[in-house]
């Protein structure tokens, strides 16, 4: 199943992950991109998170164990 992580290192807080995928992504405390656990996981993964993941100026967003990429 995939998942979807965000690289705390990488992020710089950008947002346009929340803008593409907000049903996805959060802001932890610090004002970074985030993916809660209840959140992070995925039979198919959306069209919406595939955009958050190749519009991050950063790279920061990983899509796991997805066979469609």
């Amino acid at each position: 199943m995939p998942v979807v992580r965000v690289d705390s290192d990488r992020c710089q807080g950008h947002a346009r992950c929340l803008a593409f995928a907000p049903d996805t992504f959060d802001f932890d405390d610090e004002g970074y991109a985030s993916v809660p656990e209840d959140r992070d996981s995925y039979v198919e993964i959306p069209d919406s998170v595939r955009q958050a993941a190749a519009g991050c100026p950063e790279r920061a967003i990983a899509i796991l164990g997805d066979t469609a990429s």
